[in-house]
């Protein structure tokens, strides 16, 4: 029997599980698709630098050490905080994101075959590009319907917040269009690899359309609207994705054609690489100066780092192995000059990124949750009548 002076026990309240991973958004995996294009792209480049390929088979290591710390990590937040998952998926900023777990998977996949095979050998290579390359296309075939969809029926977007954030699902069938290819040498002569580099070609073909789609709203956005919030800013790079992986997946249909497919259409993949990869390459260098306009002038605005930081380093990486593309099917040393260039600006990028994530994963500041804004009553002080 408890008397009046004996004290009530304390009330027990179970502690939530796993909370460093509660703010933890899909939008993390563009640190595995920055490094893992490192990787990939510097495989590529013309010339030969003593070391680079031993440092492309490292970056691609740890881009696969990455992935899987996410995928455990996200795993933990869906099964204990599915309320915030939930809250993402609602979220028309953070809903795209999810676009990124597909071309992480992709982007790693590709890797696997291009610089992995020197770590873990051709056939365990290929046979991890394969799972990777299944699960990445599907997942990012699924994002590229289910988040329009939930944009038109459960999000509640107003016309100017318009963003490059929105292109990310749209991408990510791009990204299996640009890896698939890689895999057709390794299918039975004829009927599967036929059908493989068909499924690349319409999944080039549905990224590139609903990329024109998009891509005009965003830049009315940015015209009529004013540039975008300074932490936004680094987004507008997010538009050379597309402009870069489509240039690299034609590039990648010529280059397995002859074995796939009849002569008269590999002849024809190969003048499409061209004709459409060198109109499409200029406009990616036009936004790649435009972008970095906008950035220098948040920059001097007084932007600071943020996880859109990583939007420097997998668009860019894409404009450097479609230079490369270009230069095998062009045979001109301008576009292998061009990816030396753009390889350089990529690694300068992925090493800022990386050293401010670093930093910001040690001092917790990325982890926590949303700061209340200035003026707002802290949680449980506000006044009811």
């Amino acid at each position: 029997m408890v008397t009046a002076a004996q004290p009530l026990a304390p009330a027990v309240t179970r502690p939530r599980r796993a909370p460093a991973v509660r703010h933890l958004g899909p939008n993390w995996y563009a640190c595995v698709m920055g490094t893992a294009i490192v990787g990939t792209a510097g495989s590529a480049l013309p010339g030969h630098v003593p070391g680079l390929r031993a440092a492309c088979v490292a970056v691609w290591v740890l881009s696969l050490v990455l992935l899987a710390v996410l995928l455990v990590a996200r795993s933990l937040h869906w099964r204990h905080h599915r309320d915030q998952a939930r809250a993402h998926l609602l979220d028309p900023a953070a809903a795209p994101f999810y676009g990124c777990l597909a071309m992480a998977l992709l982007a790693v996949g590709g890797g696997a075959v291009t610089v992995g095979r020197d770590w873990i050998g051709t056939p365990a290579a290929v046979a991890l590009a394969t799972v990777l390359f299944t699960a990445g296309t599907v997942i990012g075939l699924t994002a590229a319907v289910a988040v329009p969809y939930l944009m038109a029926v459960r999000h509640r977007i107003e016309p100017g917040q318009a963003s490059p954030v929105w292109l990310l699902p749209l991408v990510a069938p791009m990204v299996s269009a640009a890896v698939g290819p890689l895999l057709v040498p390794h299918l039975p002569p004829g009927q599967p690899r036929q059908t493989l580099l068909f499924a690349c070609v319409a999944m080039f073909g549905l990224s590139l359309l609903a990329t024109l789609v998009t891509l005009p709203v965003v830049f009315a956005r940015l015209i009529t609207g004013g540039p975008l919030p300074l932490a936004l800013t680094p987004t507008l790079f997010l538009v050379l994705g597309p402009l870069g992986q489509s240039t690299t997946a034609v590039g990648k249909f010529a280059d397995v054609a002859p074995s796939a497919v009849p002569a008269s259409y590999g002849e024809g993949f190969g003048v499409l690489a061209v004709l459409y990869g060198v109109p499409v390459m200029g406009f990616a260098l036009l936004w790649l100066c435009l972008a970095t306009a906008h950035v220098v002038r948040a920059r001097r605005q007084g932007m600071g780092f943020s996880m859109t930081w990583w939007s420097f380093t997998f668009p860019v990486g894409t404009c450097v192995t479609g230079a490369e593309a270009l230069a095998r099917h062009t045979g001109l040393a301008v576009y292998d000059g061009l990816a030396v260039v753009l390889f350089v600006v990529l690694v300068a990028a992925w090493a800022t990124a990386a050293v401010h994530t670093a930093r910001g994963l040690v001092s917790g500041a990325l982890l926590a949750g949303p700061r209340p804004a200035t003026g707002a009553p802290l949680p449980g002080t506000a006044r009811t009548r």
